[in-house]
């Protein structure tokens, strides 16, 4: 295993994509804000499987976070990270501080209108203007030939997309089915926060989301009946519920049925305590 090249700056990712290109090598980009998981890393090993050479990035970004948010306490282990980077295939980490990335008299963002709204971005206002506005800078610094996301922050994946397709930034964004715990719960680095207790009536959300999909499955079409099924295993683990909706898998449009022509996704987020948590599924017919 050999521990990626660690890039501070956008000067040196520049001189990085350079010698690529000039070497006619395809890459791949993962963005991360580290604490990585197997998640994490099985994107970086599917962008390996794709292309020549695996970059990721590093980098929590203050933008995405609320003033009552977790920034500070946020987990961070760059040497650990680093680590697990090389050993799922990565040659290079992104890890720029915030001052770089927003440096003093930064004053551009980027606002992607329909599919932010509603969900989590009407939980966490300013949300996904952080969000588009550091995936922008980094599909427009690295210009990558593939950039991978987990389909875990569903909602995240579907503002990433329309980003790139509006903006014209020409890299394919491929999305990855979320990785699980043995027992169901959603890989997230916000599981560390979890006691014992909370980590346990955390598997609600999954058998809640498990549940509307096995019926769905099974011919129920009546997105009512759905959230009847999914609400119940997180009514009993008195779990306190943010949302949980049915929605487009594409436009994110809320649904009142399901349609075997039309994809649809069911999301969820719950507090377990303090921490806040997401989970989704597809929904698709017999």
């Amino acid at each position: 295993m050999t521990t990626p090249r660690l890039l501070k700056t956008p000067d040196e990712v520049r001189w990085f994509v350079k010698d690529l290109r000039r070497r006619g090598q395809t890459f791949a980009l993962v963005p991360t804000m580290g604490f990585l998981h197997d998640g994490h890393l099985s994107l970086m090993r599917e962008g390996r499987s794709r292309c020549d050479v695996v970059a990721t990035t590093i980098f929590v970004n203050p933008t995405q976070f609320g003033p009552n948010e977790d920034l500070s306490r946020y987990p961070r282990d760059l040497s650990g990270d680093l680590a697990k980077c090389g050993s799922a295939g990565a040659t290079v980490v992104y890890s720029p501080e915030p001052s770089t990335v927003y440096p003093k008299g930064y004053q551009t963002y980027v606002n992607v209108e329909q599919v932010s709204q509603g969900l989590c971005g009407d939980r966490r206002p300013g949300h996904f203007r952080g969000v588009a506005t550091v995936v922008t800078k980094l599909l427009a610094l690295f210009r990558p030939d593939l950039a991978l996301f987990g389909e875990k922050d569903y909602q995240q994946l579907q503002v990433i997309k329309a980003l790139n397709r509006d903006l014209e930034l020409g890299v394919e964004i491929l999305g990855m089915p979320t990785i699980r715990e043995t027992d169901g719960l959603a890989m997230s680095s916000r599981n560390t926060y979890l006691s014992a207790e909370d980590r346990q009536r955390a598997l609600s959300l999954s058998k809640g989301l498990f549940a509307m999909q096995a019926a769905a499955k099974g011919g129920e079409s009546d997105v009512s009946k759905l959230l009847a099924l999914g609400t119940k295993p997180l009514t009993d683990a008195q779990v306190k519920l943010d949302y949980l909706e049915v929605r487009d898998a594409e436009t994110l449009e809320p649904l009142t049925s399901l349609s075997k022509d039309r994809p649809a996704r069911v999301l969820v987020a719950a507090f377990l305590g303090t921490t806040r948590l997401i989970d989704n599924v597809a929904l698709t017919g017999p």
